[in-house]
């Protein structure tokens, strides 16, 4: 499999849904038990062979440099008191050769906008992009199994499923046209931002999980901003397509909204039935409180 050796992670969002907790701690440093979401992201990067890993952030966000950057006292601390286990939790081995970029979005305008700062450090290779707020379970990788693709045809490759209608108005939503699926992919026809229900050309929407050629620049720059004043990856997509072929993969394995209360809560639950140190336990709590 090539290496989609630089990935992407807007990070740089206020986190509202889930004030006051996120007015100091960033939403992507919530975490699922004993691992910040931001952390699940980032190894899903690493999955499909990351070196470098570019941030979209803010300057409120410092706790997320501070995660990934060495922590010499604790570290010393973990190794003298033969704590190794946890000494590999918080210094694992496939951050050693790892690079952080960090870049300052200073005004919200998009996830759009947020992937364009990165064009500098990409350069002309192909990336991934992983929004943190989405959690992908799944062995292989979501990000594996779009590279899987990715490599057979070297077109923009997005992650979907399929979604109850009545929530499609969420998402960006693909038309497939008349195209079939075939072993979960389908080429993209077109494609919408947030779509009514009656509006909506299929009941499959995007998911956060994206490997783009870095032509996906030019297409950004000639986005109009929306009603909101935000530069929406989605319209940029759109003209790709008048240029290219997109596909999109229908994502096998268990996904959880964690931009939400609700989703954040099952994925919590959900980890904790499968820790094994604290899943009977878990499971006996959730017998008692139904």
């Amino acid at each position: 499999m090539k290496k989609i050796k630089k990935a992407v992670l807007p990070v740089a969002g206020f986190g509202t849904r889930f004030l006051p907790a996120t007015k100091a701690i960033p939403k992507e440093m919530l975490a699922i038990i004993d691992k910040p979401l931001i952390q699940y992201a980032v190894e899903e990067a690493v999955s499909v062979g990351a070196e470098e890993i570019i941030f979209i952030t803010s300057h409120t966000k410092g706790s997320i440099e501070n995660h990934f950057s060495s922590y010499p006292e604790l570290e010393e601390r973990l190794r003298s008191s033969n704590k190794l286990d946890l000494l590999g939790k918080i210094k694992p081995s496939y951050m050693e050769d790892l690079k952080f970029s960090y870049i300052n979005q200073e005004d919200q305008k998009g996830l759009g906008h947020a992937i364009s700062l990165a064009k500098d450090l990409v350069g002309d290779e192909p990336f991934s992009v992983l929004l943190p707020d989405d959690l992908f379970i799944s062995s292989p990788s979501c990000l594996q199994q779009l590279a899987s693709s990715y490599n057979e045809h070297g077109n923009t490759t997005i992650a979907v499923n399929v979604i109850d209608k009545k929530n499609i108005h969420k998402y960006g939503v693909i038309d497939p046209g008349d195209n079939k699926l075939i072993n979960n992919e389908v080429n993209v026809f077109n494609i919408v931002e947030k779509p009514s229900a009656k509006d909506a050309p299929s009941d499959i929407a995007v998911c956060g999980r994206y490997i783009f050629n870095p032509s996906i620049f030019k297409f950004i720059e000639t986005v109009k901003p929306d009603s909101s004043g935000e530069i929406q990856i989605t319209d940029a997509i759109q003209l790709l397509l008048e240029k290219e072929n997109v596909k999109a993969i229908v994502y096998d394995g268990e996904k959880f909204d964690c931009g939400s209360k609700t989703g954040y809560v099952e994925a919590t639950i959900a980890m904790g039935m499968k820790d094994p140190e604290i899943s009977d336990n878990i499971k006996k709590i959730i017998r008692e409180l139904i």
